[in-house]
C-alpha cells in the first residue's frame, strides 16, 4: 500500500495543480457555449455570443490592436534584448556594466504599475515639451517593450551563454569579419532562444492590461483592456467568448513554436548521427 502510494502520489499531486490551474479556464471556455446568460448552470450549446462578439466594434478593434500591438513589441523586444545579452556576454568588462546590467533586469521584479506609472509621467513630459507622442499604440509598444525585453533577455543570455566560442572563432581564423561571424554564425545558433524571447514578449504584451490602461490613449483600447473594461459593469457572456479567444490566440502561438522546436531538435539529431556514420 506504501508503495502504491508514493507511486502514485506524485501524479496525483501533478494532476491537482494542473487542475487548479486550468479548471476555472475550462469552466469559461465551457460557459461561453452557454446558450443563456446564467453563468451558474449551463442552458445549452450555443454561438450566440460568438456572433455577438463580431458585432462588437470594441472587442474586433481591440483585438486587432492588440495583434498588431505584440507581433511590434515581440520583434522590437527581440532584437533590444539580442543587444543586450550580447554585450552583457562577450564584454564581461566595462564602464557602467553592473549598472546596465541592473537596469536591463529592473522590469523583471518591478511591479507593473509602478512600470506604467512612471512611463505615464515620462509620456506626458516629452508630450508636453515636443507636442509628441500622442498616448495610444505607439506608447503602448513602448512600454510593452521594456517589460518584453527584459525577460527576452534572460533567454538569449542563458543561450549565448551555453553557446561553444571556438566554433566563431574558427571562422574568424578562416578570414571571416565580426559582421559575417554574427550573421554566419551566432545568430543561426541562437535562433531559436530569438523565437522563444519573440514569443514571450508577444504573449506578455498580448495579455497585459496594466501598463496598457496606463499609456493608452482616448479611443485606443487593446482586448484585455476591453474585457476588464466589460467585467467591471457585470457578466456578459461576450466577456467569456473575447476571453477564449484571447486564449486561443496564444495557445495555437505557444504550441507551434512548440512543435517547430521539437522537429528542429530532431532534425538536428539526426544531421548528427549521419555525421558521426560518415
Amino acid at each position: 500500500m506504501k508503495q502504491l502510494l508514493e507511486k502514485h502520489f506524485g501524479k496525483a499531486w501533478l494532476a491537482l495543480v494542473f487542475a487548479f490551474l486550468y479548471m476555472p479556464l475550462v469552466f469559461m471556455i465551457v460557459f461561453s457555449f452557454n446558450s443563456t446568460r446564467q453563468d451558474a448552470r449551463f442552458t445549452g450549446f450555443s454561438l450566440r455570443w460568438y456572433e455577438a462578439l463580431t458585432r462588437d466594434n470594441r472587442i474586433v478593434e481591440g483585438f486587432w490592436l492588440s495583434l498588431k500591438v505584440a507581433t511590434i513589441t515581440g520583434l522590437l523586444s527581440a532584437v533590444l534584448a539580442t543587444f543586450a545579452a550580447f554585450v552583457l556576454v562577450r564584454y564581461r568588462r566595462f564602464l557602467g556594466r553592473t549598472i546596465f546590467s541592473g537596469m536591463v533586469n529592473a522590469p523583471l521584479v518591478m511591479p507593473e504599475v509602478i512600470i506604467g506609472l512612471s512611463l505615464l509621467l515620462l509620456a506626458v513630459g516629452v508630450q508636453n515639451l515636443f507636442g509628441w507622442p500622442q498616448r495610444g499604440m505607439l506608447t503602448i509598444i513602448v512600454g510593452h517593450t521594456l517589460l518584453g525585453m527584459a525577460y527576452g533577455m534572460v533567454v538569449i543570455q542563458s543561450r549565448l551563454l551555453e553557446m561553444d566560442r571556438s566554433i566563431e572563432e574558427a571562422a574568424m581564423d578562416l578570414g571571416a569579419r565580426p559582421h559575417q561571424v554574427f550573421f554566419l554564425i551566432t545568430l543561426p545558433n541562437i535562433f531559436q532562444a530569438l523565437l522563444a524571447a519573440f514569443l514571450l514578449a508577444f504573449t506578455l504584451s498580448f495579455d497585459d492590461v496594466v501598463i496598457a490602461e496606463f499609456l493608452s490613449g482616448p479611443g485606443v483600447n487593446t482586448l484585455p483592456q476591453v474585457i476588464f473594461g466589460y467585467a467591471r459593469r457585470g457578466i456578459n457572456p461576450t466577456i467569456y467568448a473575447a476571453a477564449t479567444l484571447l486564449i486561443v490566440t496564444v495557445t495555437i502561438v505557444i504550441v507551434s513554436y512548440a512543435v517547430w522546436v521539437a522537429r528542429s531538435t530532431r532534425r538536428r539529431e539526426r544531421e548528427i548521427a549521419a555525421a558521426l556514420k560518415s
